[in-house]
């Protein structure tokens, strides 16, 4: 049989938190760390946190906001790649009229020729706002929608750009948003992760998008790319549940043994108390995650039966499922043929056409399904990607990357709905009214869950940070 090299790591006997670790394997492990993650809570946790927001001796626990908040819960459809704002929620007639002249703004030193949308606006709803041609089915929906036509970013790369929109800095790692959400609240099923991220394909800055940074790892998104097996690991198809369950209870007697001789230590007990979650977890996801539970005429709302919307709109019925057991957060990569599909350098009309057809449907049909099921008014539904495109083409047929002007929406969670707030100047190159940076998008977002962005703080390396660092001021004018 063949041994392992000397100093390989294999040459040493497992210690019992390795074996741990290894026995424990997939979602189990996931919840190893997020009690572990109690651990390191407590001895950072020094005053960091506002008095109203305390991490209880499980980390998830739903816990108090600082203030009553309109949403309970956030789901984001984040469009990787940057929609062009001028082709989608930020018509622009002066750009129509002007196309092909030199554009007055240089990009990047670069004198460009202006480029038209080629999709026609509408005005939709009884609030008539005008939405893109690429957009009918979401447009049919924009009177419980707000639309931000006047977002700004630092960031004209995708890695830097990416990271920004989710976690609020562009360079170095920070926790993500959907982790500081459930740092601050916990989630309110014990049975199910607090926060999801979904997405087919793979994502530019990868696990830095939906990670926990310096956070405990409790705090982090479990991302789920496979959509007929959600989670790997979580089942154990070669143990009958009643012979799992003996296993268990015999680990459970054996650390309890061990726990015997050291007496007053509590870590132990919260690693026998993973194993015991875990099982739970076995119990309930695979419910959660299981579309058949659907009736066709839900899965004909959210696209299921089109070849074209099927995997978004899979993606969009299970966050409504999600978000319905409990979860706190989740978040939607559309990363459908690529990692960056709303990236158009070239081919504009073709690459957003393709895009805006796999998602639109799905969208709506989300929208439409929380509302009816009352869920809406207090789930907060963010749809942008990191940033926008310019109004001067790239090439013939191409725009460029654009973060000083560009448009997101948000829907439900004590939103306003059917109103735009800002405005770009009237080529759509910048954010001239009421600009909104993405520190400011942060604090709304914290602030319609009931958080003050300035007080939901962590101390690390001997500072206190937080989703928004030292800017960010909340957008009053969309609030219901």
């Amino acid at each position: 049989m063949n041994q392992p090299e000397p100093n390989s790591p294999y040459s040493a006997p497992l210690s019992r938190r390795e074996m741990l670790r290894q026995t424990g394997g997939g979602f189990g492990y996931l919840a190893l760390a997020s009690l572990l993650g109690e651990a390191a809570v407590t001895a950072a946790d020094s005053g960091a946190v506002s008095p109203r927001i305390r991490v209880s001796t499980n980390p998830l626990a739903p816990r108090p906001s600082h203030f009553a908040g309109r949403a309970k819960r956030v789901i984001f459809l984040f469009m990787p790649g940057g929609p062009s704002q001028v082709d989608t929620f930020d018509p622009k007639p002066r750009l129509t009229r002007d196309n092909g002249k030199p554009s007055p703004k240089l990009y990047l030193g670069q004198q460009r020729n202006l480029l038209a949308s080629p999709w026609k606006f509408q005005k939709y709803g009884q609030s008539g706002i005008e939405v893109s041609e690429l957009f009918p089915q979401t447009a049919r929906c924009i009177d419980d929608i707000c639309v931000i036509r006047s977002m700004v970013a630092d960031d004209t790369n995708h890695p830097g750009g990416c990271l920004q929109m989710n976690t609020g800095e562009r360079v170095s790692s920070r926790p993500s948003m959907g982790a500081w959400v459930t740092y601050g609240l916990g989630t309110e099923n014990q049975n199910l992760p607090g926060f999801l991220a979904i997405g087919p394909g793979p994502l530019i800055e990868g696990a830095r998008q939906y990670g926990a940074s310096f956070l405990p790892a409790s705090y982090q998104g479990t991302f789920v790319s496979d959509l007929d097996n959600p989670i790997r690991n979580l089942k154990n198809p070669t143990v009958a549940s009643a012979q799992h369950r003996q296993e268990l209870d015999a680990l459970k007697r054996l650390n309890e043994l061990h726990a015997e001789q050291r007496s007053g230590d509590g870590r132990l007990a919260a690693r026998i108390d993973s194993f015991e979650l875990a099982y739970r977890m076995q119990s309930e996801a695979p419910e959660a995650f299981d579309l058949t539970k659907e009736s066709e005429v839900t899965k004909k709302l959210y696209g299921i039966d089109q070849t074209h919307t099927a995997i978004f709109g899979k993606q969009c019925l299970l966050a409504r499922r999600l978000i319905e057991r409990g979860v706190r957060f989740v978040q939607l990569y559309h990363t459908t043929g690529g990692f960056q599909p709303w990236d158009q350098h070239g081919d504009l009309k073709a690459g957003h056409a393709k895009n805006a057809a796999a998602t639109d449907l799905p969208i709506a049909g989300l929208l439409h399904d929380l509302k009816s099921r009352g869920l809406l008014e207090d789930t907060l539904v963010i749809w942008g990607g990191e940033f926008g495109r310019t109004p001067a083409a790239q090439g013939t047929d191409g725009r460029d990357h654009h973060p000083y002007g560009f448009s997101m929406w948000l829907a439900g969670g004590g939103v306003r709905g059917g109103m735009t707030h800002g405005a770009t100047d009237e080529l759509g190159w910048d954010a001239v009214e009421n600009p909104v940076h993405v520190h400011d998008l942060h604090a709304t977002i914290l602030h319609l869950l009931g958080i003050n962005h300035e007080l939901l703080t962590y101390r690390y390396a001997g500072r206190d940070f937080r989703l928004t660092d030292v800017s960010g001021h909340v957008v009053h004018r969309i609030l219901a």
